[in-house]
């Protein structure tokens, strides 16, 4: 029990019992809390031959979705980078030359668009804040990398493959 007087501490040190000077009962109550451990289910998982079921709601990796003919659905309207909160969109619209409008519905396409992944922090608001439903996050997890430039994905690397180039070699 502790006393403060006048800057002064006494602490009341009563002495120890035999059975605490020796230490059994603190050790038989370890040993005790560490066999009631052996004999539980084990959190881990063996990972790559066990897989954790994930959570309905889980938002992984974003690609680009692409119409029933194979084209592109981005218009480049920027709405997905004004939606994201991390600012880890980056895209830049073109016009298409006279001769390409005929095969595309949108005048606009993306020429450039980025996702920095490593400032996405998978919040969905691209997915949501998309007109034409382009953006879409699936259920794939990031892969991991050394260098800082493989998680910036470009715009080829998120498109989906094209449905009918995909027929043609079967």
């Amino acid at each position: 029990m502790q006393k403060l007087t006048n800057r002064s501490i006494s602490i009341d040190r009563s002495p120890m019992t035999f059975s605490e000077r020796i230490y059994i009962p603190a050790i038989l109550k370890g040993l005790s809390i560490t066999l009631g451990h052996i004999f539980k289910k084990k959190a881990t998982v063996s990972y790559p031959e066990e897989k954790r079921p994930f959570s309905p709601v889980f938002r992984g990796l974003q690609v680009l979705n692409r119409d029933e003919e194979g084209r592109e659905r981005c218009t480049a309207c920027g709405l997905c980078a004004l939606a994201c909160p991390a600012e880890a969109i980056t895209m830049e619209a073109a016009e298409r030359k006279p001769g390409e409008e005929s095969l595309y519905r949108e005048e606009k396409y993306a020429a450039k668009y980025e996702i920095n992944m490593l400032r996405c922090i998978f919040c969905g608001f691209c997915e949501e804040a998309c007109p034409k439903d382009a953006v879409y996050l699936t259920e794939t997890i990031m892969p991991a990398n050394y260098n800082r430039e493989s998680f910036i994905y470009k715009k080829e690397d998120m498109l989906i493959p094209h449905p009918k180039k995909q027929e043609g070699t079967n």
